[in-house]
């Protein structure tokens, strides 16, 4: 063992445990069983499992353990963000589209085909790059798994310059952070803008986190671990303190974490600004009210109530993962004749447009690159297809590019149902290719900034 460090050697990890003994002793609290010839015993953390505590030292434990429950942030506010509240349109537990006959599948795809017909499903192409990222993509060092992400970084980007979203005075809310690197590249594009800050949400503990690189920058960097649904950005005190525009971005933001990320930009952010005794607006107007022109640098001249939402860019991912009861399009789904079990089985088959590729993308990530796993758009793809590609009824029926061709109308149906649901809100939305599919078979980017024909005249 090391001077200073247990003596005990972890069959599984092949070397000494790396705790730091109290003083005289030779062993750590963990493992001084091995040393100590009393009667003295030691039980799983009824917190955590995974480590090991006296049984007469439980109580002084529990007070102090890493893995206690923490006070809630003044920013969480339980399921502010969850959509359905009737429990009575909550789905039950649905039949695995496996299970289904094959006239029960084919009378899906003809649901699902009717209620797409008239829909703008040909999406035009939106590839664009930034000069933010330039010196990154031609660097050689980068692996292909690396270059994959910056490209698609490069493109985010554009397509938020393009709709003048890069400007002083904003606030960016990253959705689904990870290791915070689309930040990242914001802010390097913001090199000389004042008045830049950066939110970066998500719920769980990350390593490599590239926060650390702007330390010595004037843009302000602050993380919030908390799930998206339970998010109140108004709340959040650098938020109430500045009233800055907030622009939302996110970067393969899965399933049902878009609509959370929609609904709390739009909903609990934009009309949770007045006081809490003033009449509340209708939801159009209201997201009218809070619109900032996006062409107009967004500076200190918000200091209104109303915390405006300048835009919002978020590449979609894993419609497999969506749920009704999150789901911001289901006024659109019940419109078109559909409800929530149609909508159970166009998200499960929604992963066709992906199955069946997974030699493709397997090959594609390096070992080097293993710590963008978090935001990874490769493993996505994995996951979906070892879980979804397997044995449904019409594997033998329809061909492998049938499928993806209603997987990908699956993907777009829902979609829409969170364009209308944005526009309803006041918001020019679209959807179009951010990158090819060889960089990403999730290549869709949702694109909304506030629709300027649905801003009230002013009254006399």
């Amino acid at each position: 063992p090391e001077p200073g460090r247990c003596a005990h050697f972890v069959l599984r990890k092949r070397r000494f445990c790396r705790m730091v003994p109290a003083p005289g002793r030779r062993f750590c609290g963990e493992h001084g069983l091995e040393e100590e010839q009393n009667d003295r015993k030691r039980i799983p953390c009824p917190l955590d499992p995974k480590h090991t505590v006296y049984e007469d030292q439980l109580q002084k434990h529990l007070k102090k353990c890493n893995s206690r429950e923490k006070p809630k942030p003044v920013y969480f506010v339980q399921d502010i963000n969850a959509g359905l509240k009737d429990v009575a349109e909550i789905p039950e537990k649905q039949v695995p589209l496996s299970s289904l006959s094959i006239e029960e599948l084919q009378n899906l795809i003809i649901k699902l085909k009717k209620a797409s017909n008239g829909l703008e499903l040909c999406l035009k192409e939106q590839i664009l790059s930034h000069q933010a990222l330039q010196e990154a993509l031609n660097d050689p060092k980068n692996g292909e798994s690396a270059f994959k992400h910056l490209k698609q970084q490069a493109s985010i980007l554009g397509n938020m310059e393009k709709l003048h979203l890069l400007g002083p005075g904003r606030c960016f809310v990253e959705f689904g952070a990870g290791r915070g690197k689309l930040s990242h590249w914001v802010d390097i594009a913001l090199e000389n803008v004042e008045g830049v800050q950066f939110l970066l949400v998500e719920r769980a503990t990350t390593r490599f986190k590239v926060d650390g690189k702007h330390k010595r920058r004037d843009s302000i960097f602050e993380r919030l671990q908390v799930d998206i649904q339970h998010l109140c950005l108004n709340k959040v005190p650098i938020l109430e303190k500045k009233k800055l525009p907030v622009v939302g971005i996110g970067k393969h933001l899965c399933g049902a974490a878009t609509d959370l990320a929609l609904r709390c930009l739009v909903e609990s952010y934009t009309t949770c600004c007045d006081g809490e005794d003033e009449e509340p607006a209708p939801k159009r107007c209201r997201a009218a009210q809070t619109e900032v022109a996006p062409h107009k640098p967004a500076g200190n001249e918000s200091t209104t109530d109303h915390k405006p939402v300048a835009g919002i860019v978020i590449a979609l991912c894993c419609h497999h993962k969506c749920d009704w009861t999150h789901y911001v399009g289901r006024d659109f789904f019940k419109s078109v004749g559909l409800g929530p079990l149609e909508f159970h089985y166009f998200q499960r088959m929604s992963s066709w447009a992906t199955c069946g590729m997974q030699e493709t993308t397997s090959k594609a990530s390096t070992s080097e690159d293993r710590e963008d796993q978090t935001n990874d758009t490769e493993e996505h793809e994995q996951m979906l297809s070892r879980t979804e590609s397997g044995s449904d009824t019409l594997q033998g029926i329809l061909s492998v590019e049938e499928r993806k061709e209603i997987g990908c109308l699956c993907k777009r149906l829902i979609d829409h149902g969170r364009i209308e649901y944005l526009q309803q809100q006041g918001y020019k939305a679209a959807l179009q290719y951010y990158t090819e599919s060889a960089v990403s078979l999730e290549n869709v980017l949702l694109t909304a900034v506030p629709n300027p024909s649905l801003i009230p005249e002013p009254t006399i």
